[in-house]
């Protein structure tokens, strides 16, 4: 028997955090400006060139720090853009860290306005412009989705294009011809409840093909 709040492996649901684009705020703090930019990115590539198209569009400002983590090789990076240590790198990078996303950058850059902040100051001031630019960016958690295929006729079709609301399926594509092509898409711990379905309804004639697997949010 389960026990309570224990979950099983076909019950498992693969999830995934990230940001849903881009986004950008600004925070003044004792005259200084701090602009966070935050992006999804999915390479460290990616991280790079945004950091880079940043710094050029910064180009007169006092620093550029920035931070990113990446899901592939499980990479973060960080940089205080000659900020003393620990107060402007690390915390933006915390920010994501604590946060639980991932595949993301930060950079925020600082126009100085003339007036030291101290350590303290510092690591609250990065730390709120990052905050600041996911925010604005968002958080989205994206959840495991099986890809698969079937090929129906039309009588088929009829009957099982009532249950795909039901089952949440998305329907990525339909080609039809002398049969109906759907290519579909189900989050992965229905699927195989949707393939004993879909063999109950046609006598097991009916085998789904699956084609690969994808985040999506829904």
């Amino acid at each position: 028997m389960k026990k309570k709040n224990e979950t099983s492996t076909e019950e498992k649901v693969t999830l995934y955090t990230t940001l849903a684009g881009s986004g950008e705020a600004e925070i003044i703090e004792r005259k200084s400006r701090f602009i966070g930019h935050a992006k999804r990115v999915t390479t460290e590539g990616e991280a790079i060139e945004f950091i880079n198209k940043i710094r050029s569009e910064h180009s007169q400002a006092t620093h550029n720090v920035y931070a990113y983590m990446v899901k592939e090789n499980n990479i973060q990076r960080y940089s205080d853009d000659n900020e003393p240590q620990g107060t402007a790198g690390i915390p933006t990078l915390d920010v994501i860290r604590k946060s639980g996303f991932t595949d993301a950058v930060i950079v925020v850059t600082r126009y100085f306005g003339g007036i030291l902040l101290g350590a303290g100051g510092l690591v609250r001031a990065y730390s709120a412009a990052a905050k600041a630019a996911v925010d604005a960016a968002r958080i989205v958690t994206y959840e495991q989705y099986t890809e698969f295929k079937v090929t129906v006729n039309y009588s088929d079709y009829q009957k099982l294009q009532y249950d795909f609301p039901s089952f949440g399926i998305i329907v990525d594509s339909s080609d039809f011809g002398a049969d109906v092509v759907l290519c579909l898409a189900i989050k992965d711990i229905r699927y195989e409840e949707y393939c004993k379905k879909l063999s109950e309804m046609t006598g097991g004639k009916l085998v789904p093909e699956k084609t690969g697997n994808r985040f999506d949010y829904k």
